[in-house]
Formats: structure tokens, C-alpha cells, sequence
């Protein structure tokens, strides 16, 4: 049996997340059909991790296996004709047999981008809030290290979450600035449903009403949704990385 890696890119905007569902368009489900056309037959394509209705991929990885040997120029080549323009196959090799992109994942890292000014180029890929020009990046980055650590992070996770186990290991979470554009970037050894925006969120509410270190210690501490900020929009987010090193 021939095991297939993919790193894919897509722009989420019209898709309802990575993971397949009933009566609605999603990345694992075009990506699943456009390999389908070319073997002329059923595959079990595993992604990394679910991203959310809206959400983008710079570095989603996902993996199929099939019987059949196949060149993987000619297949990519073909794979990349085949899906639509918002969905790309960036990279395809072949792995061992027993290669699972989610369980096998070491580190996932995601950033978000903020447009501080109007533009055409980033209105789909970022959130533009003219607010956070006010935002000092130093705070932003003394308050996020708080986060860093092995925490239960019910707090910032949707109340229909469905895993129990709500521990995280935070490896890394910094922001910076480049021209008009705010970058902010964390990565850990997996992510819960909706963690990210809320976090975000969490964050910017902390600068904006000068709350101090404390104060966000105590929210994570609560394991209480309701305790933590709003998230933030889907679309300034971007799975980045995923790690199997």
C-alpha cells in the first residue's frame, strides 16, 4: 500500500472548514473528489487538523493511501487542474505506510493578520480594524506570554466543543508589526475548536481596557468561555505550519 503526503493551500472564504460535512462545500471534500476523478476510485484522504468555516491554509497537510504506484509529478500536475483556483496541492511525496497526518503531527502554528488601512488586496485574508493602530505591540506581546505553557484552555474553546481532554501545551505566541499590516502568530501541539479567534480576542480586549497579566491568568484559570473576550472574524486566520519533527 502507497501512502501519499499533500501540503495544500486553500483560500476558506466560500468553503464551510477543512472537514467534509452533509449538503455543504468544504476543502477535504473538493480535494477528496478531484483525486477520486483521477484513480477512478474511493480514497481516504486525512487532514492534519479541521479548520473552521472561512479560515485559510498556507500549510494544511493530508494523506491518502492507494494501492497503485503513482508519479507524482504527472498526478500533482493533474490534482492541481482539476481543483478550483482557491485550492492548491503546493507539495506531494510518498511516505512510510504508516505516516497519519493528524496523530503523527508534532506542532501546529497558525497567524492572523490585521489591516491597519483600507486595501483591495487584503480584504479577504485579513481583519481590517483601524482601531488596534492604538494597540502597543509590546503589550500585546508581555500579556501573550502568559499563555505559554501546559494549560486547560476551556476557556477560549466553543461551548459544543466535543473533546473532554481541553489541555494544550502553548509552545510559542508573539505579535509584530510590518507597515500597515499587525502579524500575529502562535503555535502548540494541537489547537480546540474556535481556541485561536478566542484568544485573539481575549488578548486585544486585555491591551484595549489596560487590564493587566493577572487579570488574563485568571480567565485561563476559570475554564469558563464565558469569562473570555469575542473572537475574532475568520478570515485574517491562516493555518501556518504543521510540524512532524
Amino acid at each position: 500500500m502507497n501512502n501519499y503526503r499533500l501540503t495544500i493551500q486553500y483560500d476558506g472564504t466560500d468553503y464551510a472548514g477543512w472537514q467534509i460535512q452533509k449538503n455543504a462545500k468544504t476543502v477535504q471534500g473538493e480535494v477528496t473528489n478531484a483525486i477520486q476523478i483521477i484513480t477512478k476510485g474511493e480514497i481516504n484522504l486525512i487532514g492534519s487538523g479541521r479548520t473552521d468555516s472561512g479560515v485559510h491554509s498556507l500549510g494544511q497537510v493530508a494523506n491518502f493511501r492507494i494501492n497503485e504506484e503513482l508519479d507524482i509529478y504527472k498526478f500533482k500536475y493533474s490534482l492541481n487542474g482539476i481543483l478550483p483556483q482557491s485550492i492548491s496541492v503546493t507539495d506531494m511525496k510518498i511516505v512510510p505506510e504508516d505516516f497519519h497526518s493528524r496523530f503523527d503531527a508534532k506542532k501546529r502554528s497558525y497567524i492572523y493578520l490585521f489591516s491597519l488601512e483600507k486595501s483591495p488586496f487584503f480584504d479577504r485574508f485579513s481583519w481590517m480594524n483601524k482601531e488596534l493602530n492604538t494597540l502597543d505591540i509590546v503589550r500585546l506581546n508581555k500579556l501573550s506570554k502568559i499563555l505559554i505553557g501546559n494549560f486547560d484552555f476551556s476557556s477560549f474553546v466553543k461551548k459544543e466543543a466535543e473533546v473532554d481532554n481541553k489541555i494544550c501545551d502553548l509552545y510559542n505566541i508573539h505579535w509584530r508589526r510590518s507597515g500597515a499590516l499587525i502579524i500575529f502568530y502562535i503555535e502548540a501541539n494541537r489547537f480546540l475548536h474556535g481556541m485561536v479567534r478566542a484568544v485573539i480576542g481575549t488578548i486585544i480586549q486585555c491591551a484595549k481596557e489596560n487590564y493587566n497579566e493577572k487579570l488574563l491568568s485568571e480567565i485561563l484559570s476559570n475554564h469558563d468561555r464565558e469569562s473570555a473576550g469575542m473572537s475574532v472574524p475568520a478570515n485574517g486566520l491562516f493555518l501556518y505550519k504543521v510540524k512532524y519533527d
